[in-house]
């Protein structure tokens, strides 16, 4: 299995961007993806999660309002929107996917997510 993100780049504060993640070699029946960030010396903190069957989406308080996630079922894509981005966004973003449903409060701890992809670096600066 393995997950290929892309989109990451500079910004504006207050511009948008909008990060890929296509997954191949598994085709989701169920669990999820989604979306993690972490900055140099802090532990990987959640972002956004939409489950597979449902299209139930989740978000951090951080970026509820400001960032849209979204799937593409037939291309087995996950995408995450950023708009209104601040300098406290600037992270590496990973996405990473479930094979499986996770509870709600699995859901933000990366242990819980069985792939992951590179990582893409954002970086919100004027």
């Amino acid at each position: 299995v393995q997950l290929q993100a892309s989109g990451g780049g500079l910004v504006q504060p207050g511009g948008s961007l909008r990060l890929s993640c296509a997954a191949s070699g598994l085709r989701f029946n169920s669990g999820a993806m989604g979306w993690f960030r972490q900055t140099p010396g802090k532990e990987r903190e959640f972002v956004a999660a939409v489950r597979w069957n449902s299209n139930n989406k989740h978000y951090a308080n951080s970026v509820k309002g400001r960032f849209t996630v979204s799937t593409d079922k037939p291309k087995n894509t996950v995408s995450l929107q950023m708009n209104s981005l601040s300098p406290e966004d600037t992270a590496v973003y990973y996405c990473a996917a479930a094979a499986s449903n996770l509870i709600v409060s699995s859901l933000f701890t990366p242990v819980s997510w069985n792939y992951w992809g590179q990582g893409t670096q954002v970086t919100v600066s004027s």
